[in-house]
């Protein structure tokens, strides 16, 4: 099979892995070298769902010992296979990022005839791009559960960023769909590869000759849809994540119907506003102050697909509304639907110089058609409908385009690395989705 035919095979098995932030790394050029991260190393690029299309992401093979229902790779799928040597994924890196077609390196690979096996093939190629040919462009690297502890420790050496997917947000879906891996071997690495950052910065603080050892963190994916975990239960597992293991990310992805079988749901299109909510309530879970028990209940587990989480928030709990834009701490600012991080500091630090008005708001950059319903200015509420909770609901639905487009979204195209998917966020959605602005 020649180069070509692989790259087809291997992209396209890749595309379902969204873990691919390239981004919170400083690794520097060196002398002879080629690439770096540093500054303007590494161009963003993302695809209208949000998606980072800025490295070459790829396969290291397809081929699994795995037959985990909900994939693509599993051993029991009728799907061309196909794998790359170490030196096939090099060459491929370096002639694309010479030419400008990518700014970095995701690679990942299905577990081939073992997990250490695997693992040592995936440290044999960033050792060579880093070593050999003195690459310091952006890689993404996967640790695969179950290796050797030595051989992530390696691979950590030569990572800007490690991912360990979760895929399945319980023990249960687990054991239903991917009986094969259990929690244990798949936290197990996680938890090694954030003792070992933390000992890197200890050590890098009394000998700044250390080599890094993974600088841009590691981060996670979760399947959205495969089973019948609640959004409550994924926002938990998420917070508990970012607490324990200090990852850099938690990515959300909606199951999309790759394969069929008696224990996988049955759907026509993937939950895309699902996921799409799950990633507005990650922001808030990582810099706004929320917990994932503030936004959902076990009463109401699963997020209103109608408004973001900020406005369903605020809509149940309308006793801290309105909030009076002059005198507001900047904690309850950070909790008005429509002001975003940004936005509070310019309030904080234009009132020190004047009371602000509800004409200064709209050019501080507050989304005012939700804020204007929970806010007052100079003791003045300006809303256009009184300010009660079934009122303010039917306003906001009104103006809402955001969830008929994607309920209506009659076709959907999974992400190709060599294409673009259609769009169905508009430009206003598609900046809250990528950047999380609420």
């Amino acid at each position: 099979m020649d180069i070509q035919e692989k790259l087809k095979i291997l992209s396209d098995s890749a595309k379902y892995d969204v873990s691919c932030s390239s981004s919170g790394s400083n690794r520097k050029n060196i002398t002879g070298g080629l690439g770096n991260v540093a500054e303007a190393g590494i161009c963003h690029s993302f695809s209208t769902d949000g998606r980072c299309i800025s490295l070459l992401k790829i396969l290291l093979t397809n081929y699994c010992i795995y037959d985990c229902a909900y994939c693509v790779n599993r051993i029991s799928n009728d799907v061309p296979r196909a794998a790359f040597t170490p030196d096939e994924v090099v060459d491929l890196t370096m002639n694309f990022y010479r030419r400008n077609y990518i700014e970095g390196l995701f690679l990942s690979s299905a577990v081939f005839k073992n997990a250490n096996y695997t693992m040592e093939l995936l440290t044999a190629t960033i050792r060579k791009l880093r070593l050999d040919h003195k690459f310091n462009g952006y890689i993404h690297v996967k640790a695969i559960p179950g290796a050797d502890e030595k051989l992530i420790k390696d691979a950590g050496l030569y990572s800007d960023r490690m991912s360990v997917n979760i895929e399945l947000p319980s023990s249960a879906g687990l054991k239903l769909l991917a009986p094969q891996k259990t929690k244990d071997s798949i936290l197990r690495p996680m938890d090694l590869i954030n003792k070992e950052i933390l000992s890197n910065r200890d050590m890098k603080k009394q000998i700044k000759s250390v080599p890094h050892f993974v600088p841009g963190g590691q981060s996670t994916q979760l399947i959205v849809g495969a089973t019948g975990d609640s959004d409550l239960k994924i926002l938990s597992l998420s917070e508990g994540l970012y607490s324990k293991f200090s990852l850099k990310r938690v990515y959300y992805s909606a199951y999309v119907p790759v394969a069929q079988g008696p224990k996988l749901p049955v759907i026509k299109h993937p939950p895309l506003l699902r996921e799409h909510r799950l990633y507005q309530a990650d922001w808030l879970l990582r810099f706004y102050g929320f917990k994932a028990f503030d936004l959902l209940n076990e009463k109401t587990p699963n997020l209103d697909t109608n408004f973001d989480p900020k406005t369903s928030w605020a809509l149940n709990n309308m006793d801290k509304f309105p909030v009076e834009i002059n005198t507001a701490p900047s904690n309850t600012l950070l909790q008005v639907p429509g002001i975003g991080i940004r936005s509070v500091q310019r309030i904080l630090a234009i009132r020190k110089v004047h009371r602000i008005t509800f004409d200064d708001m709209k050019k501080i950059g507050v989304v005012m058609k939700r804020a204007q319903y929970f806010i007052t200015c100079n003791g003045k509420y300006y809303g256009d409908v009184s300010f009660n909770d079934d009122l303010i609901r039917g306003r906001l639905l009104d103006k809402s385009p955001e969830v008929k487009k994607l309920k209506d979204a009659e076709e959907f195209e999974q992400l190709s690395f060599f294409s673009n998917p259609p769009a169905v966020l508009d430009r206003e959605e598609m900046f809250s989705k990528i950047h999380g602005e609420l």
